[in-house]
């Protein structure tokens, strides 16, 4: 919708261009507006609004608001959204720096529901909930996720440990065996130093979950994968929505295999809880 948009406005009239402007500098605020609200925003008529519609191929303003929810929830690229590098002294005010980054965040995080498979997170987290030993492993910021995601599974009360030196995971994984499992994380799946751990991991016969992108080397190597496919920024204005993703999916692997445990899971954590909370209040 918003490339047909783009395709459309030299050809609309100029009150239909006002409409345009808006809906491509702010998406993620048309979806939630009524078609009165649009209008004023964007300084027209609601049969404005309606022609509007009309030109774009819609039957009318509630199916031109749903393409647009799917374009944003697919992960379709924020026409005129991303910051740039202004002149020395340029700022941008708060709330539209805001705006914009939660936009982006919440359509990559929808984008990657939509596409994430059941049968994935099913298959990762048996396979975790059965393993005697998890290693995670990541470089960048990708280690800082992997450390994360251990923190969360060390709660649960498993043998874990994080690391994010590569010398020191290649040399961990050659000392895994069976009944052992690896979380590997990388958001391009090509990073030569996950992978070489990742094959000794699979040669000392542990298992893999990867959480990478589809199709990549990494997801290659790994018993499961779940995918982000997002084509993330690396400059000094990204907001690193890989990251953000990643982090998710590690939460759902972790209550996954949480509740593979069971009951008796639960009485340790709330030991623990109870432990915390006498620790804290003798301080």
């Amino acid at each position: 919708m918003l490339a047909r948009i783009a395709a459309v406005r030299d050809q609309i009239r100029p009150s239909e261009r006002k409409l345009a402007d808006y809906a491509m500098a702010h998406p993620g605020d048309v979806i939630n507006l009524s078609m009165a609200e649009l209008a004023d925003r964007a300084g027209v008529s609601e049969p404005t609004v309606a022609r509007f519609c009309s030109a774009l191929g819609c039957r009318g303003f509630r199916e031109f608001k749903i393409k647009l929810a799917q374009d944003i929830a697919g992960g379709m690229p924020f026409l005129h959204q991303d910051l740039s590098v202004g002149e020395p002294g340029d700022e941008v005010p708060g709330a539209v720096l805001a705006g914009k980054l939660f936009d982006r965040t919440i359509a990559t995080l929808m984008q990657v529901r939509n596409t994430l498979p059941a049968d994935a997170v099913d298959r990762a987290a048996d396979l975790l909930a059965a393993a005697r030993r998890i290693e995670f492993y990541g470089s960048g910021n990708s280690g800082t996720v992997a450390e994360d995601i251990q923190r969360k599974f060390f709660r649960l009360g498993m043998p874990t440990v994080a690391y994010s030196d590569s010398h020191v995971y290649f040399a961990s994984a050659l000392m895994l065996a069976p009944g052992d499992a690896v979380v590997a994380v990388s958001s391009t799946g090509r990073t030569r130093d996950i992978l070489d751990a990742v094959r000794n991991a699979r040669n000392a016969g542990a298992d893999v979950v990867a959480l990478t992108r589809s199709g990549s080397p990494l997801a290659e190597l790994a018993n499961v994968s779940l995918v982000a496919d997002i084509a993330d920024d690396f400059d000094i204005h990204s907001p690193m929505t890989v990251r953000i993703a990643h982090l998710v999916l590690g939460d759902i692997l972790s209550i996954a295999v949480a509740l593979r445990k069971g009951d008796a899971l639960q009485e340790r954590m709330k030991r623990q809880d109870r432990a915390l909370d006498t620790r804290l209040s003798a301080k």
